[in-house]
């Protein structure tokens, strides 16, 4: 019996993007011209890409669409040195930082004071910040099967390590799963939003976030990273198990802001990621001279997933951001927070 000659395997054809063609099995480093700054000094959107042997998805991850939001450009700096080519099922495009005018001047928004995450679609001709989205999503948006983008808390606001994700999108919803984040916070897109956008184009997003703007965190950047895999391993992308698998990530249907309701210093008596019931004092403000407490109690039940770090504040101000849960949710997040602690113990960047 003669054995039958084996068809040669076809070579994937090569990624085309920005006018730049990545061959299979390769990295390449693509900077897109964006703009200039009054000096003439050329503004890049730097692109990663990893194009991998095999056929599969492609994944974009990006960054700092926020210039202040800084744990989402080391996760995607400690991506591009864990990602082969050679390994990779699929494509994966990394942009660390998308907002580079808010980047440089450590701000959240354009030098117009725009916000850059409410400018999608964007416009050919319209302000910078619509001239920037545009270019995004018709150079790196619109070449995606799937997207990842992290955020961080604003400035001054720290948020529980978390996805938000249109939960009737049943791929997103995969992704986040897949993730690995103590909670999963069903969040619909904001009119002007990347997420908006992505949902418009029938490409599914999750968004991450963590920390707070312009810090550092070692639990958020590490989670990050291995959440990122771990959506790699769930789109077949790469090989392996996913890493934090007996974390179950939790659906809060809402959340809620708890606010002051007078001037002065804020005592927190309740941290990050802390489980709450409704009516227990979570804080007391008092004025300078130390007279006047009044308890803020919560009028929810729920997961504190973001605080606001200033001890100072004004009636009306956001203190504590409470994730609700409906049935036994609650508990299954707070077990969920405390795994999570016990895998990311504090440790310096």
């Amino acid at each position: 019996m003669t054995n039958k000659p084996t068809k040669p395997t076809k070579k994937r054809p090569s990624f085309n993007l920005a006018g730049q063609k990545i061959a299979p099995g390769s990295r390449h480093s693509i900077k897109v011209p964006a703009a200039r700054l009054y000096n003439d000094t050329p503004m890049d959107l730097h692109a990663e890409v990893f194009h991998g042997v095999k056929p599969g998805p492609t994944l974009l991850v990006c960054a700092a669409i926020h210039g202040d939001e800084l744990n989402g450009i080391e996760i995607c700096r400690r991506l591009m040195g864990l990602i082969d080519p050679l390994e990779l099922s699929g494509t994966v495009i990394i942009v660390p930082v998308v907002n580079v005018f808010g980047f440089i001047q450590q701000s959240r928004y354009l030098p117009d004071r725009r916000d850059l995450n409410r400018s999608f679609p964007g416009s050919e001709r319209g302000t910078l910040g619509g001239r920037l989205a545009f270019l995004f999503n018709e150079t790196l948006v619109q070449s995606a099967t799937h997207i990842i983008d992290l955020h961080t808390g604003a400035i001054h606001r720290e948020n529980l390590p978390q996805i938000r994700v249109d939960t009737d999108s049943p791929e997103a919803l995969d992704m986040a799963h897949a993730f690995g984040s103590p909670v999963i916070l069903h969040s619909k897109e904001r009119d002007g939003s990347l997420r908006a956008l992505a949902t418009d184009l029938g490409i599914p997003l999750i968004l991450y976030e963590a920390g707070e703007a312009l810090r550092f965190n070692y639990a958020a950047i590490k989670s990050g990273v291995i959440g990122v895999q771990n959506v790699m391993k769930s789109l077949k992308m790469l090989k392996g198990r996913r890493t934090r698998r007996n974390l179950k990530s939790v659906v809060a249907l809402r959340s809620g802001w708890i606010r002051n309701e007078y001037d002065g210093l804020v005592i927190p008596k309740v941290e990050l990621g802390q489980s709450i019931n409704k009516g227990q004092v979570i804080a007391q403000t008092v004025n300078p001279q130390g007279e006047e407490l009044h308890p803020i109690k919560s009028p929810y039940h729920g997961i504190i997933i973001g605080i606001s770090k200033i001890p100072v504040a004004n009636e009306g101000e956001a203190l504590f951001n409470v994730a609700q849960f409906d049935g036994e949710g609650i508990e299954e997040a707070s077990e969920n927070v405390d795994l999570f602690s016990e895998y990311y113990e504090r440790k310096p960047i």
